[in-house]
């Protein structure tokens, strides 16, 4: 099978490498897409949302209502524990990396920041969406599926 006249979908089983946080974070800066999760009532929530990487810190935007915007601007100033999660896997070929970074989400305070976030990062819903959220990554991890070659052993 084919996706196309010079791509051969790899049948056999995928390789998994790990990605050095360095790396894993390059390759995070380089899409836009990912999801967070959270815990809502002690259970695990899942939320797609845009990002931009800055400064090695995660940012997304968020609106006055999402549990994350009253959860990450808890009067404790530490934030909430959240995981962030983006890829880019081949839809056909199933070849490509997926990166996880946990940390603490904090509300962007300072004004200027959050113009600037709020420029960098047009809101994909149509949603407004006032706040900016800042993930500091914690710990970073990340895998990329190849073909397992021929005469590989592991």
């Amino acid at each position: 099978m084919t996706t196309d006249a010079t791509q051969t979908v790899p049948t056999g089983p995928r390789r998994s490498t790990e990605l050095g946080s360095d790396e894993a974070l390059r390759l995070l800066g380089s899409v836009s897409f990912g999801r967070i999760v959270l815990t809502r009532q002690a259970l695990p929530t899942v939320r797609p949302v845009n990002h931009v990487l800055d400064k090695g810190d995660i940012v997304i935007r968020a609106h006055e209502g999402a549990a994350l915007t009253a959860r990450a601007g808890q009067a404790d100033g530490q934030g909430v524990v959240v995981a962030y999660e983006a890829d880019s896997i081949d839809p056909d070929t199933h070849l490509g990396w997926s990166v996880v970074v946990t940390g603490y989400a904090q509300l962007v305070t300072d004004s200027h920041e959050l113009a600037r976030y709020q420029e960098l990062l047009t809101s994909w819903v149509d949603q407004t969406m006032d706040y900016a959220v800042r993930i500091r990554p914690d710990l970073i991890t990340g895998v990329r599926l190849t073909a397992h070659e021929e005469g590989d052993l592991a």
